[in-house]
């Protein structure tokens, strides 16, 4: 707890038994009041794992249902544990969970209702390991949204965000999509309802065993993204009106 303030650390698992455990041992859980893990039928000993590091609160899903299904419940969770403040983790190991203090602080201060951990703050991406082609589409893609968005976030693509619960309370998250896209479509609709975002400087890590998605799959996204941003513009033009953000 912080300043009266519940704090819930969201973890969206799948597959990460090789590093769920470098991960949870670096939550402060001096001011995290609960972890609660979403395993979205894992193909390996995620579930196992998490009981043995003593997760209290693990929710399974008999099949994959996609990234943007397994934060769904994780949010769904966290609030009905009556969360004041709810940061999403990938539990892959690739960012640093100490940085959680300093995240709450910023929502527990009532300085951002919204915080993301960037990458791209402080050149930290390609020092960690990011890909180059990654790292490029990465730019090229947050470059491309801050122009529709009309925003200027340094990456959009961060698995590491926190959320004062009113926030989450006030979007549709049901209208956003089950897959990787669901993360962009969300802060569409924050940057819609004129929310302010914070960022702090977050390093990384990439190395094997982390997850990633093919190049296949980073297409499909990509191209969602560029979806989603359409979207927006064209809603906020009044053009094309989108029940996402009613």
């Amino acid at each position: 707890m912080l300043l009266g303030k519940k704090i819930i650390v969201v973890l969206p698992a799948y597959n990460a038994s090789q590093t769920l455990a470098d991960t949870y041992h670096d939550i402060p859980l001096d001011i995290v009041d609960e972890v609660v893990l979403v395993d979205d039928a894992s193909n390996d000993a995620t579930v196992e794992k998490a009981r043995e590091l003593g997760i209290k609160h693990i929710i399974i899903h008999p099949k994959n249902k996609g990234y943007g299904a397994n934060q769904k419940s994780c949010y769904q969770k966290a609030i009905s544990l009556g969360a004041d403040i709810v940061i999403m983790l990938h539990p892959d190991y690739q960012y640093e969970p100490k940085l959680i203090l300093s995240m709450a602080n910023l929502i527990a201060h009532d300085i951002f209702p919204v915080v993301l951990g960037s990458r791209i703050l402080g050149n930290g991406a390609l020092k960690g390991g990011m890909p180059l082609y990654k790292y490029v589409a990465n730019r090229l893609l947050t470059f491309f949204q801050n122009l529709l968005n009309a925003a200027k976030l340094s990456e959009y693509h961060t698995g590491y965000r926190a959320f004062g619960t009113p926030v989450i309370q006030g979007l549709r998250l049901e209208a956003n999509s089950d897959d990787f896209v669901f993360d962009n479509e969300m802060l569409s609709q924050i940057i819609m309802a004129g929310v302010a975002i914070g960022e702090v400087t977050c390093p990384t890590k990439y190395f094997e065993g982390a997850s990633s998605i093919n190049f296949r799959r980073s297409m499909k996204y990509g191209l969602g993204v560029v979806r989603v941003s359409l979207q927006h513009w064209l809603h906020k033009k009044g053009i094309w009106k989108n029940a996402r953000y009613n």
